[in-house]
């Protein structure tokens, strides 16, 4: 009884809906969460002092040392969008590039292309109050735009799924579409080249790679897959095309992000293998393939993946080159 009361106590103080716009799924643990940010919560509130002395001034973010360790640990959201968009060159090409943005929104139609990133602005983010037909404002027209203007910007590229999630998480940091853009196109036409072309080449060789990592590193768990002749993009696709959103809490992923905009892809080996290593006896005890499937969904859950600080130190723990020698081996 006591606990049932701690719980529903946690659920009535706990916003539903959170910072992001949301909605708390129904088997939150409101507790657990609670208990958790309590204590991050300091730990934010001692990063963002440090971070505006850091950024004190405002002059643009130059890519340091001091700067790597502070992104490791952390962007406040507040200076998120201004960091993620200095450190991935994306602030650079804007400034280059002024009124490029709304050029493209003005060109020409491309009624194909229109019409595959119509097809998903119901999917993206059902469960956000902020991207629902009803909201004020709705940011679906948001995400039309930038999705729009980037498949006139990158004609190879066009619209391919799993770029709505990646907009859609952008707009909700900076609040921009402009900016959003320029993000997109850091993300996908310079940190993950070839993720989202019509052959998805580096897609698909970066998960071989992971696949590679395990052999080396998770022995157990690449022999398990090699039993059943499981590839790995059955288990592991959405971590890579999706960049860990819907996988992944919210705050875990920005976390992730923060990395990736500054360090590139390697976070996300580190990412899957922190996941795996940590979960390789519950892994191991799948009997099938499709228990080794639901075995990966299970540890993309709980409080693991949701106390993100914790986290990410053991991600980086983890820190190797291996995976960008096995990548260049592999093309």
């Amino acid at each position: 009884m006591e606990s049932a009361g701690r719980a529903q106590a946690a659920r009535d103080r706990v916003p539903r809906i959170d910072p992001y716009g949301f909605e708390r799924p129904e088997d939150f643990d409101y507790a657990a969460y609670e208990e958790f940010f309590s204590t991050y919560l300091t730990i934010l509130t001692r990063r963002a002092i440090k971070w505006s002395r850091l950024l004190k001034g405002g002059a643009g973010v130059q890519k340091s040392v001091t700067l790597k360790r502070y992104i490791r640990k952390g962007v406040p959201l507040e200076h998120r969008a201004r960091v993620w968009m200095g450190v991935s060159g994306a602030q650079a090409q804007m400034d280059q590039n002024p009124g490029y943005y709304l050029h493209l929104l003005q060109g020409e139609k491309d009624d194909s292309l229109e019409e595959a990133i119509r097809t998903d602005m119901n999917r993206t983010f059902p469960d956000n109050v902020r991207f629902r037909k009803g909201s004020d404002p709705c940011l679906q027209r948001t995400l039309y735009n930038v999705l729009l203007a980037y498949g006139h910007h990158n004609r190879g590229v066009g619209y391919c799924q799993g770029m709505n999630f990646l907009a859609g998480y952008l707009i909700l940091v900076t609040r921009s579409e402009e900016e959003s853009f320029w993000l997109l196109d850091a993300l996908v036409g310079r940190i993950l080249p070839d993720y989202y072309s019509p052959s998805m080449l580096g897609l698909k060789t970066d998960q071989e790679v992971l696949g590679e990592l395990v052999r080396t590193k998770l022995p157990a768990v690449a022999a398990l897959m090699d039993s059943h002749g499981l590839l790995w993009t059955l288990v592991v696709s959405r971590w890579f095309i999706c960049l860990f959103v819907d996988v992944l809490p919210v705050e875990t992923v920005l976390r992730i992000w923060d990395c990736l905009f500054n360090e590139g892809s390697k976070i996300i080996f580190r990412v899957a293998l922190t996941l795996i290593k940590e979960h390789q006896a519950l892994i191991l005890e799948a009997t099938s393939v499709p228990d080794i499937c639901e075995k990966f969904k299970d540890i993309t859950r709980g409080s693991f993946v949701t106390e993100c600080h914790t986290f990410m130190r053991s991600a980086h723990r983890r820190s190797r080159p291996a995976s960008e020698l096995l990548r260049a081996e592999s093309k």
